[in-house]
């Protein structure tokens, strides 16, 4: 009998319950046993949605980050946090976002680095290490939550990272060999294993999903000699790998000393052959069969025809799971209320995905005939959505044809085009402006609801739009920056936004996913080509404009971030996608640059995050990426100043990728890793204009003008300074005005001392006689 089972669920719950009690608790407005007992109910509502399974994932739900957990359980926290007083909770979330609840503005800390969870739109807090490192292990979450599984008779797994896996995540802050501290790691794995088989644990899911990156042979042989030391343990080990293939790693997975492999065959189901000659006859196979990271319907047929074999072969050694944990897609399809009647039945959230399971469990265990209602209902489902009209678009798809390669040129280059645009503009030296969004207010969310509910008249709607545009404006004035913007009050996200006003898009009510903490978002479902029936940002833009005579940038969501922070069609290559929409998004840079907006910013925030995990195959992504950004850039006259923003990642690497986009200006996050980003303008000369974050908004803490000043001059080593802008990391939708004003004011006045510096720097000095 094949078994089924899931390698993590969303945490958040399916009303978004997990955020609201972050946030009530952060906020002063509950209290920690309160958030508790809400953690405990969304998990026992999580295990009652899986107890279909074999076996059920535990310790995947977070109040914040699995990683950061690990680092919790290892004993794993900076040095800056262990010596505040607090309880664990305190320090927890004062390492995620820099203060806990009790802790003021001026007891605030640096919050832990955040960057991206391999190639998704998930954020993870990363463990800080140097060679002085010691780990001591710390089980009670994972303990208590399984005597809470044990309470309900859930048969539970738990899931954990494993260890190479977590090193891998890691950064040495002193530049030491992060794969030293192994043999310190590794006997606290043991204890770990050794207490949960204590507590009745039989098999446990340990993820390294590490294994599908490119790894040289020092950390191939950390794997090796880590499972030789796990293989002692008396639990169960399956060891989890997920997000691509392993190739050159496939046979070091299948001879890790281990007693069950998950492989990813969603994505790598080509390698399924080879992995069923080379792993070892007393393993379990578990094979990802749905995808975990799309809400596409899985074609139940065609994946039984290919794993019927595979369940012949290797009988009761075969597991069936999503390809990855479910915490990627939303919880449930059952409570959209007015998804587009026609696409609703080619769409799977988490739970029907358990459900998907379940049919494919059952078809195997049984025979087809034991489904054949489910497998027919499913195959009318899968060939609605391929002959679909509305899916396909003849002339969406001959424009794409028809691109040429100099619709990605500028007219002239960059020192060419600067010199127009400071005549044009007249920035002083390090201007300073924001990355877009302001603060997104509780009555902003609900006039914006009352009118999607139908108690607000459009009139009205925007009538207080223009109120909230005009506010920011004024507040921005008053701040003294140098080039403002409208502050997005009529967007609820900028993906969405954008989407909702372009053919081929869906959307859901409630398809949240989290980002990071308490951040959830809602991709829009990308389902069929792309094109734009009218102007999208242009009144509004106009109209911000015609409220100050300083210069005002329209703002735009890129192409290769519409396509990274959608759900997106699986039946054509993303690249076409991604052209698509970077022909809809020309269309409207020109549109803005008709009206009379002399700076545009299209923001990439997602640009790496695409990248394959594999470096030899990112030349092919970066081409069309790359690409698709300029055809929708670069049609401007060379007055127009093209923007363009990064959030948080790793950008060194892709540098010559980022500088071939040729915006004028980039603004990308620093704050959070100490301008760690900066040390790769020692062997590249970055040729255009750079906006290095001084202001971490995913924290509510205060940087002050100081803090800015040093950042500043930090990054002005490496780049010119009148290269040089100052600006947050990220857009402020998710702060408050509280914190934003005064975040600002200090930024403003940083700007005001790095410009009297340069002055004093520049002038002649007097001769006497």
């Amino acid at each position: 009998m094949a078994l089924i089972h899931n390698l993590g669920f969303p945490r958040i719950g399916a009303g978004r319950e997990l955020k609201f009690a972050q946030e009530a608790f952060w906020k002063g407005r509950s209290s920690a046993a309160e958030l508790l007992a809400r953690a405990q109910e969304i998990r026992a509502a999580n295990w009652q949605a899986q107890q279909a399974l074999d076996w059920v994932p535990l310790g995947d739900f977070s109040l914040y980050d699995q990683v950061l957990d690990m680092s919790f359980t290892l004993g794993n926290l900076p040095a800056r946090v262990e010596q505040l007083e607090g309880s664990e909770l305190d320090q927890y979330f004062r390492v995620a976002r820099g203060r806990s609840a009790n802790d003021s503005g001026c007891s605030a800390i640096h919050a832990g680095e955040m960057t991206k969870w391999f190639d998704t739109n998930y954020h993870y807090i990363v463990p800080e290490l140097s060679a002085d490192t010691s780990f001591t292990l710390n089980a009670e979450r994972l303990l208590s939550q399984l005597a809470e599984a044990q309470e309900m008779a859930v048969k539970a797994k738990p899931v954990i990272i494993g260890p190479v896996t977590y090193l891998w995540l890691s950064k040495a802050k002193d530049g030491s060999n992060r794969l030293d501290l192994l043999p310190k790691l590794l006997p606290v794995y043991l204890e770990l294993l050794d207490a949960l088989a204590q507590a009745g644990v039989e098999w446990l899911q340990i993820d390294e999903p590490a294994l599908v990156t490119e790894l040289d042979r020092d950390w191939k042989r950390a794997f090796e000699t880590a499972y030789r030391r796990l293989a002692s343990s008396r639990v169960k080990l399956m060891v989890a790998t997920y997000f691509g293939t392993l190739e050159d790693n496939l046979l070091l997975a299948c001879n890790l000393p281990c007693d069950g492999l998950h492989v990813d065959a969603v994505r790598g189901r080509q390698e399924l052959n080879v992995v069923l000659d080379w792993l070892p006859v007393d393993k379990v196979l578990s094979v990802g069969a749905i995808d975990g990271r799309n809400i596409w319907k899985t074609d139940l047929n065609s994946t039984l025809e290919w794993l019927e074999p595979i369940a012949k072969k290797l009988a009761e050694r075969l597991w069936i799971a999503p390809s990855c944990s479910l915490l990627h897609v939303p919880v449930d399809l059952a409570i959209e209320q007015n998804l587009d009647e026609e696409i609703r039945p080619w769409l799977a959230f988490a739970k029907q995905k358990l459900s998907e399971l379940a049919i494919l469990g059952k078809a195997i265990n049984e025979g087809r005939a034991a489904v054949a209602d489910e497998l027919a209902a499913n195959q009318a489902d899968i060939t609605s959505r391929k002959h679909s009209e509305r899916v396909h678009n003849t002339q969406v798809k001959a424009a794409v044809t028809n691109i040429s390669a100099n619709m990605g040129q500028r007219q002239s280059p960059y020192a060419q085009r600067i010199i127009k645009q400071d005549a044009h503009l007249k920035l002083p030296l390090y201007p300073t402006t924001t990355i877009g969004s302001f603060p997104q207010t509780a009555e902003i969310r609900q006039f914006r609801l009352r009118r999607n509910k139908g108690e607000l008249s459009e009139q009205k709607y925007q009538e207080y739009i223009r109120d909230e545009i005009a506010f920011c404006i004024k507040q921005q004035e008053a701040l003294g920056l140098d080039v403002l913007v409208h502050g997005e009050a009529e967007r609820n996200d900028m993906v969405e936004y954008f989407g909702e006003q372009l053919e081929g898009y869906v959307f859901s009510q409630f398809g949240w996913v989290q980002s990071y903490g308490s951040r959830c978002v809602k991709p829009p479902i990308l389902f069929g080509d792309i094109s734009r029936p009218k102007a999208i940002t242009v009144e509004w833009t106009n109209y911000a404009q015609s409220l100050t005579n300083k210069p005002l940038k329209g703002m735009l969501t890129g192409p290769v971030t519409m396509l990274n922070w959608s759900f997106v069609r699986d039946d054509q290559p993303r690249s076409e996608s991604c052209l698509q929409l970077a022909l809809a998004i020309r269309q409207e840079v020109l549109d803005l640059e008709a009206s009379g907006i002399q700076i545009i910013q299209i923001d990439e925030a997602a640009l790496r995050e695409g990248l394959p995990l594999r470096q030899s195959e990112w030349q092919s992504y970066l081409d069309w990426a790359v690409e698709s950004f300029r055809i929708c850039a670069n049609a401007v006259c060379d007055e127009t100043q093209i923007h363009s923003h990064m959030c948080y990642s790793e950008f060194n690497d892709i540098i010559k990728a980022i500088a071939h986009m040729d915006a004028d200006v980039i603004t990308i996050e620093t704050s959070r890793s100490d301008m760690e980003l900066l040390k790769v303008f020692d062997e590249y000369e970055y040729p255009n204009d750079i906006g290095p974050g001084v202001y971490d908004i995913h924290s509510p803490n205060i940087p002050s003008a100081e803090q800015a000043v040093a950042l500043i001059n930090q990054a002005a080593q490496a780049i010119p300074a009148e290269r040089l802008w100052v600006n947050p990391d990220c857009g402020l939708k998710t702060r408050q005005w509280e914190e934003v004003i005064p975040a600002l004011q200090n930024m403003v006045s940083a700007a005001k001392t790095l410009r009297e510096n340069a002055a004093r720097h520049t002038a002649p000095s007097s001769v006497t006689g």
